[in-house]
């Protein structure tokens, strides 16, 4: 989340009531502000609260601990009864975060809580944070983000259009349904006469339109809404537009029609005039319902999971009850089901599936995407799982504003609809961890900002809004802030070369394969977590060793063009001979060679292969999919001109942890141009050798960084690659090339070692 600075201490002891719009509303502070743990209600935290326009934050100045949290997260604020030392407050979160911070004078508490009421239900979309977010420019483009993805560039990365599936403009103005892409795949066969009749014919207009493209054996996964049958209507045109999807198979006679709906819910629609498809009408098709719940069950099931996450002292029994009772895992198994169901329809049977609940955008969206990530590898990848959410979730029209309550919706529009596909991407995370390219941190930092409306990327409740709310000029994209802190998503037990990861995902979906998601939804409670997380000590080791071997690599570039000048080469210059120079730092300045020399070819061909062996280029390009050298990379890119809109999203990440290539550079860096010819002389050699950390400190045992920030399961551990000490993610905030690395590829180091850099570089 982005900080902001605590605000000054002002005069004014109470909290203020603010009256003005956020953009002048002026921070207030309370003092001796308690903030219970529920565990130790007995050693409350003292501290300072500050209420900013943005952020609730409290400070505890003896434990140097501070608590943000962001008024959009806020889900309910609740007064509790008067204790004996002030009057509580209770704050829950979407982000399953509970505070309770007790106040000591009931009209400051008051005004806190009415303050916190306003600041987290703005009254229209155009009042939320992204509006007013601005970052400093050198952290993050304006630009930067909005341009990543296409519906076009991912239809041509499936290999679309062919002579089965063309590109329909029936929908260039939304004038045949609002809430759908301009950019419609319909089969060949399907005419503009059937696709308006059919479109009619469905809830919200929402026809049967391609949502992905099996290139091997053509099956296709086809998302539209329910049909406006009632108990006896029915439309030949969308009759007809399902025969055309079936007839753009080749390899198989019939289709799915998979209604996710419980049977019972489809035939309560009928009364209302909408309903399902009847096998009378629709010939060749084969029609399934797989049984999740609508939003308005999935919500009460959250509020008892989060009951039950809020139990003070469970027994394990009592625990365990709790989540049974909820049912969350029972509805994350149905979808799971019905996932799966689709994607081995496609891949065992060759069949095509249409795949709709009742208005096409809830969990249409959550089945269509897992079944993309069962089947497809790319959806995988840290570039390609953006690219599957713009797709089916933006652009098909996931009503993001509503089911999150970013404004203030009615109650039952709200539903944790992403929340379960996120939870869903983790357990199969959990039974193929070495499939995915991102980890957890991935998966919270997205489900977090999409409730932070920090960012614009999941403003609106479909692209038509979106457009209108002029987003991609006014607000920032989250995936380009995504993209500056690449290194801290990436998986580090990912390989391209494992079988898994370019193979077709099953999961096993028996109960006891689904665990409790304890990173979500009790990611906030220190004692349960272990001390060191065994994916940040993983991701540690393969920077240590990314960063030693590129040390070494560039030695051995030293020690080459030493052996040349000292081996049947080596000839001193007429001057030198004359005057009998043999000083070992002029033999060292004139042995470097030269970027035309053989030595150079043969030292830039072990990068490359060190690199390769490494898993420097894990993590993928932006178009791509698997970087492999510039020169394959250029040639893919122009076969695949039509996929540059993505080209810049993920640059080549450093080696193994996937640590990304930011815009910082170091001008005149000692040891700029590390592959070119340069002078190095013994001083210089000394400041290489000097400049890579050799050792890093181990994780175990660090409790704080050196500016007294505490280090737990709420703030990771970073290391410098200077000096190999332990930071803060506010400590360790700068990038840039160290003279000992061959690749002079930007690195993370400390705010003091960042200046020895600079001093150097400023130096040479």
């Amino acid at each position: 989340m982005e900080h902001i600075r605590t605000p000054k201490k002002s005069n004014n002891k109470g909290a203020q009531k603010p009256h003005a719009p956020p953009d002048f509303f002026m921070p207030v502070q309370v003092e001796n502000v308690r903030l219970q743990d529920r565990f130790n209600t007995r050693k409350p935290a003292i501290g300072t609260l500050y209420l900013t326009a943005t952020h609730l934050i409290f400070v505890d100045p003896n434990s140097k601990r501070e608590t943000w949290v962001l008024h959009m997260h806020i889900d309910s604020v609740e007064k509790l009864p008067l204790s004996t030392v002030g009057s509580p407050l209770l704050i829950r979160c979407k982000t399953f975060q509970t505070v309770t911070f007790v106040i000591a004078k009931e009209r400051e508490c008051h005004d806190i809580f009415e303050s916190l009421i306003m600041l987290s239900r703005p009254a229209t979309i155009t009042e939320l944070y992204a509006f007013q977010y601005n970052p400093q420019a050198t952290l993050l483009d304006h630009e930067e983000g909005w341009n990543y993805f296409s519906l076009e560039a991912e239809f041509s990365r499936q290999g679309l259009p062919n002579n089965r599936w063309v590109h329909s403009p029936i929908n260039k103005d939304y004038q045949i349904c609002d809430t759908y892409p301009r950019t419609l795949f319909v089969p060949t066969g399907a005419t503009t006469p059937i696709l308006l009749g059919s479109s009619k014919f469905r809830s919200r207009g929402r026809l049967p339109v391609l949502s992905y493209y099996h290139k091997d054996n053509h099956a296709t996964i086809c998302r539209c809404s329910q049909p406006l049958s009632g108990f006896s209507a029915r439309c030949l045109e969308d009759e007809q537009m399902l025969q055309a999807i079936m007839r753009a198979n080749p390899n198989c006679n019939f289709m799915y029609v998979v209604d996710t709906r419980p049977k019972i819910n489809a035939m309560v629609n009928k009364a209302a005039g909408k309903g399902y498809e009847s096998t009378d009408f629709y010939s060749n098709i084969r029609f399934q319902f797989l049984g999740i719940e609508n939003i308005h069950v999935m919500r009460n099931s959250l509020d008892k999971l989060i009951e039950v996450c809020d139990l003070k002292n469970p027994s394990v029994g009592d625990f365990l009850s709790g989540l049974e009772n909820s049912s969350w895992l029972k509805h994350i198994k149905a979808i799971m089901d019905t996932s799966l169901f689709i994607a081995k329809a496609v891949l065992d049977e060759h069949a095509s599936v249409l795949v709709h609940c009742s208005d096409g955008w809830d969990r249409t969206a959550q089945t269509c995407s897992l079944a993309g990530v069962f089947l497809d590898p790319y959806y995988r990848t840290l570039q390609g799982f953006q690219a599957l959410i713009e797709k089916e979730w933006l652009d098909f029209g996931h009503k993001f504003t509503d089911r999150l309550g970013l404004t203030a919706v009615e109650e039952k529009e709200v539903s944790p609809v992403f929340t379960q596909f996120v939870e869903c991407v983790w357990q199969l995370t959990q039974q193929f961890p070495c499939a995915f390219q991102f980890n957890e941190s991935f998966l919270l930092t997205l489900h977090d900002h999409a409730y932070s409306c920090q960012f614009g990327t999941f403003l609106g409740n479909c692209q038509r809004e979106r457009e209108e709310l002029s987003l991609s000029t006014k607000t920032y994209s989250l995936w380009g802030y995504m993209r500056k802190n690449m290194s801290d998503y990436v998986n580090p037990l990912y390989s391209r070369e494992h079988p898994v990861t370019q193979g077709i995902l099953l999961p096993n979906t028996a109960p006891q394969n689904f665990k409790f998601w304890r990173g979500m939804y009790n990611r906030y409670e220190n004692g349960v977590h272990p001390r060191e997380s065994v994916t940040d000590t993983v991701s540690a080791m393969k920077d240590h060793s990314a960063s030693l071997e590129d040390h070494v690599r560039l030695l051995e570039k030293r020690i080459a063009g030493v052996k040349k000048l000292l081996g049947k080469d080596a000839v001193l210059s007429p001057d030198l001979q004359a005057k009998g120079d043999s000083n070992p730092e002029t033999v060292v300045n004139n042995a470097v060679p030269t970027k035309d020399s053989p030595s150079e070819d043969n030292g830039a061909n072990a990068v490359s292969d060190a690199s390769s062996e490494s898993g420097i280029e894990d993590v993928q390009s932006p178009v791509n999919g698997d970087s492999a050298s510039a020169e394959e990379n250029e040639e893919k890119n122009d076969k695949e001109d039509n996929l540059d809109s993505t080209n810049d999203l993920v640059e080549e990440a450093e080696a193994g942890a996937g640590q990304d290539v930011p815009e910082t550079k170091v001008e005149n860096s000692p040891s700029a141009g590390a592959g070119d010819s340069m002078d190095v002389s013994l001083n210089r050699l000394s400041l290489e050798m000097d400049s890579v950390a050799l050792e890093w400190k181990a994780f175990r045992n660090i409790r704080q960084c050196s500016c007294e920030t505490p280090l737990d399961a709420f703030n990771k551990k970073y290391h410098c690659w200077r000096c190999g000490d332990i930071f803060c993610t506010r400590c360790i905030d700068k990038q840039t090339p160290i003279p000992g690395h061959y690749s002079q590829r930007p690195v993370p180091v400390c705010r003091t070692c960042y200046k020895h850099l600079k001093l150097e570089s400023t130096l040479s």
